[in-house]
């Protein structure tokens, strides 16, 4: 039975149930208040670049990989890493392209999403044309689609100049090295801008992004994912 299916039936099937568990859900939210407290959240953390830190560390400040380099972006929200069940959960929306997935994942990031000063616009990790073609689900842009009009900002378009190896298997500098120079925005943005992925590794996709976003005129970037990867 195919993915699409199950979660359908699942969704007519068990109203208000907790994804992880089935137990029946908090508010109607798509968790259990068991589930929700013991999930991989990702503190502490950086707040530049949300790398998980070790127990104990001082909450806000910067770990020294974004002291010695900072990134293009001025700080990073990813609630969550990316272990056990979140990791299981992110791979069946992005490589099943699970609806029921990508909606407890986006329920989850806006849960913990405070915002004193809103991005004016949201932009999505872009996938070459090709790629997305072969795929046939852009995980990315359906996140930021629903994220744009769930919080009422404008969702502005990048592309990638060309079609990029897969990042997979390559350390810090050999994605950045991948990624230099590999996206662009056609059109000038407003000042405060937040970029959205699924998941974020070493950063180096959103770092890239970034870069072109400051060339078309941002000036206050957030990357926002649904996850981070430990180190």
């Amino acid at each position: 039975m195919g993915v699409r299916v199950v979660d359908h039936a699942l969704r007519l099937a068990l109203p208000g149930r907790c994804a992880f568990c089935l137990a029946p859900g908090v508010a109607g939210q798509p968790w259990c208040s068991a589930c929700f407290e013991t999930l991989p959240w990702n503190l502490p953390a950086c707040p530049c670049c949300a790398e998980p830190q070790p127990p104990g560390a001082l909450a806000g400040r910067r770990c020294g990989r974004c002291l010695v380099e900072p990134p293009g972006f001025d700080r990073t929200r990813a609630p969550l890493r990316y272990q056990g069940e979140v990791a299981a959960l992110m791979r069946r929306f992005k490589f099943h392209a699970s609806p029921r997935a990508g909606s407890v994942l986006l329920a989850l990031f806006t849960a913990r999403l405070t915002l004193e000063a809103p991005p004016q616009a949201l932009l999505a990790v872009p996938l070459h044309p090709r790629r997305a073609r072969a795929r046939g689900f852009d995980q990315a842009d359906w996140l930021a689609c629903r994220l744009a009009r769930r919080l009422g900002i404008v969702l502005i378009r990048a592309r990638r100049r060309r079609d990029t190896r897969s990042q997979r298997g390559l350390d810090r500098r050999e994605r950045s090295r991948n990624l230099r120079d590999g996206f662009v925005v056609d059109r000038p943005l407003p000042l405060r801008v937040a970029l959205v992925d699924d998941v974020m590794t070493t950063g180096a996709t959103l770092n890239a992004l970034a870069v072109a976003c400051r060339r078309a005129g941002a000036q206050d970037i957030e990357a926002w994912a649904m996850a981070r990867t430990p180190g």
